[in-house]
C-alpha cells in the first residue's frame, strides 16, 4: 500500500473518531442501523479489513513537511466537525405547527393534544370562539389539525348548556368519537361532561350540579368497557371528586376528596392514570402535609382500586428535600413505579422551582431532578411526564429556559441528566401547561397557552419537536 493511501486511511480514521465522540456526545444513535454510530463501526471495520497486510515503512519527512500535514489535517477535522454538527442541529428540529388568533379558530389551548392514526391531532382551548356571545374572551373551541397544519374547528363552546372554557384534553374513540369536560358551562355553572361525534355533533353526557362535583380541571380516560373517570376541583360538600360515568350517562361518585393530612384536594391539569387492572392513579395540588407555598398544604400523590379504596401513597413534605403542589399526570412502568411532578418546592429554595419524582410500589419517594430555572434549566412545570421505552422522560415547564417566563421543553435520561430541548421565547409560543404527546417514533408535540401571533398573550401555538 502506498504511503499516500495509509496517510489518507489515518486521516479517514481520525475523522471517524471525531465523528464517534461527536454523535455521543449529542445522544445520537440506537438501534437505528443508519444512525451515525452504527455507520461509524461500519466504516471503521471497512478500513480495518482494507489496511490487513505488509504495510510499508514510509520515508522520513522533515518537521516542516510535518507540521503543513497536521495543519492541514487540522484544518479538514475542523470543517468535518462543522458539518456533522450542523446535520445533528437540523435533525432535532421544533417548528410551530399552528399559531391562535385569538378570534373563531380558539385561543390558550391547556391541555395535551390527542392524535388518530391520520396524524391529525386534537385538542380543546380554553379561549376564542364566540367572542360575541361569550364575551369578552371567548369560551373555547374543539378543533382539529391536520398534518399540514390546518385548523378546523369542531366545536365552539357558547358557556351555556354546552359548557365553557375546557381546560383538559380530549379521549378519542375507535368510532371518531371525541370525549371531554368543560370548566364551566352547564345549568349550574359547574361545568360538563361532552361528546363531539365524527359528524361534529356535541352531546352533553352529564352537567355537574355541584353537590356531584364542580369545574373539572382535568380530562377523561376510558376503560374497556366504555366507562369514562375524571375528577372536579370542587364541589358543594367536598375539595373535589372522582366520578365515573357509564355509557349510558349514569353517574358514580368514586371518592370525595376531604383534605386534611390523610386526603388530598383539587386535583388540576392532565388525567387519571388507569393500569391493566382498572386501578386508578392521580395528584392533588392541595392535601396532605401543610406549610408548603404561601401556607398552603402541599398536594399528594393517591391510588383508587377499582373497588373504590382510596390509598394515599405519597404526601408531598414541600420544603428543600421535597417537592410540593403538583400538577398533571401520572405515568407508571412496568415495575409499578409512578413518575410525575411538582410545581413548587425543591432544593432551589424559596418556593421553589418544582421537582422531578419517582415514587416506587411501597412508597418511597426519589427526586430525580430539581429545577434550577435560569436559562440552562426550566421551572414551574404545570404538567406530569410521559416516558419512553428506554427510561427517559420528557415533559415541559411553564416558566424559565432562555426566555423569561417563556417556559421550556425537556427530557430526563434515566440516568438522571436533564437536557432542554427547546426554550420557547415567546414568538414560537410560551408558557407550556400541558403534557407532550410522544409518537411511536420519538417525535413530541404539544401547545402553549400564550405567546404565538404578534407574541400575545393569551393566544398560545400547537408545535412539534423532531429528535
Amino acid at each position: 500500500m502506498p504511503c499516500s493511501r495509509m496517510k489518507g486511511l489515518t486521516l479517514v480514521g481520525e475523522w471517524l473518531s471525531l465523528v464517534e465522540h461527536l454523535v455521543r456526545d449529542q445522544g445520537v444513535g440506537g438501534s437505528n442501523p443508519l444512525s451515525p454510530t452504527n455507520m461509524f463501526h461500519a466504516v471503521q471495520g471497512t478500513a480495518r479489513r482494507q489496511e490487513t497486510g505488509e504495510r510499508p515503512v514510509c520515508p522520513e519527512v522533515s518537521q516542516k513537511e510535518h507540521i503543513t500535514v497536521l495543519i492541514n489535517k487540522l484544518h479538514v477535522l475542523t470543517f468535518l466537525a462543522v458539518l456533522v454538527l450542523a446535520a445533528l442541529a437540523q435533525a432535532q428540529t421544533f417548528t410551530a405547527l399552528y399559531y391562535f388568533t385569538g378570534g373563531s379558530d380558539g385561543a390558550s389551548p391547556l391541555a395535551a393534544l390527542t392524535p388518530d392514526k391520520a396524524r391529525n391531532l386534537y385538542g380543546t382551548t380554553n379561549l376564542g370562539g364566540d367572542l360575541e356571545n361569550c364575551a369578552p374572551s371567548g369560551c373555547g373551541v374543539v378543533f382539529k389539525l391536520d398534518e399540514a397544519g390546518h385548523e378546523t374547528v369542531l366545536w365552539t363552546f357558547t358557556g351555556g348548556n354546552d359548557g365553557g372554557n375546557p381546560g383538559s384534553g380530549l379521549v378519542l374513540d375507535s368510532a371518531g368519537n371525541l370525549y371531554g369536560t368543560t370548566f364551566y358551562g352547564g345549568a349550574e355553572q359547574c361545568g360538563v361532561v361532552f361528546k363531539i361525534d365524527a359528524a361534529g355533533k356535541e352531546s352533553v353526557l352529564h352537567a355537574f350540579t355541584g353537590a356531584d362535583g364542580c369545574n373539572p380541571a382535568q380530562g377523561l380516560v376510558m376503560d374497556k368497557a366504555r366507562n369514562l373517570y375524571g375528577t372536579t376541583a370542587f364541589s358543594a360538600f367536598s375539595y373535589g371528586t372522582v366520578f365515573k360515568l357509564d355509557s349510558a350517562g349514569n353517574e358514580t361518585i368514586l371518592h370525595k376528596f376531604g383534605g386534611g393530612s390523610s386526603d388530598g384536594a383539587s386535583p388540576y391539569m392532565g388525567h387519571l392514570l388507569m393500569d391493566e387492572a382498572g386501578n386508578l392513579y392521580g395528584v392533588t395540588y392541595y392535601g396532605g402535609s401543610t406549610g408548603c407555598t404561601y401556607g398552603s398544604s402541599c398536594g399528594v400523590l393517591y391510588k383508587l382500586s377499582k373497588k373504590g379504596t382510596f390509598t394515599l401513597l405519597h404526601r408531598f413534605a414541600g420544603g428543600t428535600s421535597d417537592g410540593c403542589n403538583p400538577f398533571g399526570t401520572v405515568a407508571i412502568d412496568k415495575k409499578g413505579n409512578l413518575y410525575g411532578t411538582t410545581s413548587y418546592c425543591g432544593s432551589s429554595g424559596g418556593d421553589g422551582f418544582g421537582t422531578v419524582w419517582k415514587v416506587n410500589k411501597t412508597g418511597t419517594e426519589t427526586i430525580l431532578h430539581n429545577f434550577a430555572g435560569g436559562t440552562s434549566d426550566g421551572c414551574n412545570p404545570y404538567a406530569g411526564v410521559v416516558r419512553d421505552s428506554e427510561g427517559n422522560s420528557y415533559g415541559t415547564t411553564m416558566s424559565c429556559g432562555t426566555s423569561i417566563d417563556g417556559g421550556t421543553v425537556w427530557k430526563l435520561s434515566a440516568e438522571g441528566t436533564l437536557t432542554l430541548l427547546h426554550s420557547f421565547d415567546w414568538s414560537d409560543g410560551a408558557r407550556p401547561d400541558g403534557e407532550v404527546l410522544r409518537t411511536a417514533n420519538g417525535e413530541l408535540f404539544g401547545t402553549t397557552s400564550d405567546g404565538g401571533s404578534g407574541n400575545g398573550y393569551y393566544l398560545g401555538t400547537v408545535w412539534s419537536y423532531k429528535p
